[in-house]
């Protein structure tokens, strides 16, 4: 005979130790989730004297259909000197949308010009869509490394 110790005892710590189990691998699995999209979300690129570099697909969809009323504007809230961001019309295939065919949009563009000492520095821009709804807006953050 365990001293102590009866059956439903016995059954009430099983069960506590169960639920802090299940508790303690959610918050394991949760902060992994968020560690796996913070390296997703992160975006860096390097740029030489006079280089420039596509960052990206700029378009509005519902229903695979663009919602656009004209070209996106984009507009540089902060950066590094020298370092301009260009919106270029063009057709895009809205792939996170899973659509089939290309939609009116644009593609985004930085580009460098003449770069005198290497540096990194982050950079922030604000685009604008004129869209059938109205008027909407994001911004997007880059990491720059630019070198000479």
């Amino acid at each position: 005979m365990l001293h102590g110790y009866c059956g439903r005892d016995l059954k009430m710590n099983l069960k506590l130790i169960a639920c802090t189990l299940i508790i303690g691998l959610s918050l394991v699995s949760t902060s992994r989730v968020q560690a796996q999209s913070w390296q997703m979300n992160s975006q860096s690129y390097a740029l030489k004297s006079s280089e420039s570099v596509e960052v990206g697909d700029l378009y509005w969809v519902v229903n695979c259909q663009s919602q656009l009323m004209g070209t996106p504007e984009v507009t540089v809230l902060d950066g590094p000197p020298g370092v301009s961001a260009s919106v270029t019309e063009a057709m895009v295939l809205p792939r996170f949308q899973q659509c089939a065919k290309p939609v009116k949009g644009a593609k985004l563009r930085l580009s460098a010009d003449k770069i005198e000492d290497q540096s990194y520095s982050m950079m922030t821009l604000r685009i604008k869509y004129r869209t059938k709804d109205g008027e909407r807006a994001k911004s997007l953050t880059f990491s720059l490394a630019l070198f000479p």
